[in-house]
């Protein structure tokens, strides 16, 4: 029954990180195209500050449940897609990291970026999720 619990505790955290993973990159997009107004850049940074900080929050628990569930779960052969799940986390949390520069470089006004770039950015939580998802499911190897 812990088992099931500790599922449903990562599932849910994983979901509220990935809410702010898919919205922070959006908000960059609006932040490179309000650069040179002060009201909005301003308002647009106190909002990626806040979900940044949530997010971060909220990826702890995600990462321990998971870490948690990996304990329960007695690892052996055939277990390649555990290994490539935590290779596609491993980017996320990367990704995540980039994100807080990113800000960081907004902070200090010094992001050279276009919102292109940013339109781009904000795609690549989806297919590290499609990934993660597909292996936890399919677990073809």
């Amino acid at each position: 029954m812990l088992y099931l619990w500790l599922k449903v505790l990562h599932l849910i955290f994983v979901i509220s990180w990935f809410a702010g993973l898919f919205y922070l990159p959006r908000i960059f997009v609006n932040l490179a195209q309000n650069q040179h107004n002060p009201v909005i850049y301003d308002y647009l940074l106190g909002m990626s500050k806040r979900l940044l900080r949530f997010m971060t929050i909220i990826a702890v628990p995600a990462i321990i449940f998971g870490l948690w569930l990996m304990i329960q779960f007695k690892i052996g052969s055939g277990m390649g897609w555990l290994h490539a799940k935590l290779l596609f986390v491993a980017f996320l949390m990367l990704f995540h990291y980039s994100c807080f520069r990113i800000h960081r470089q907004f902070e200090q006004k010094q992001n050279t970026r276009s919102h292109i770039f940013f339109r781009w950015y904000n795609e690549i939580p989806l297919p590290l999720l499609l990934a993660v998802v597909a292996l936890v499911m399919i677990k073809p190897f």
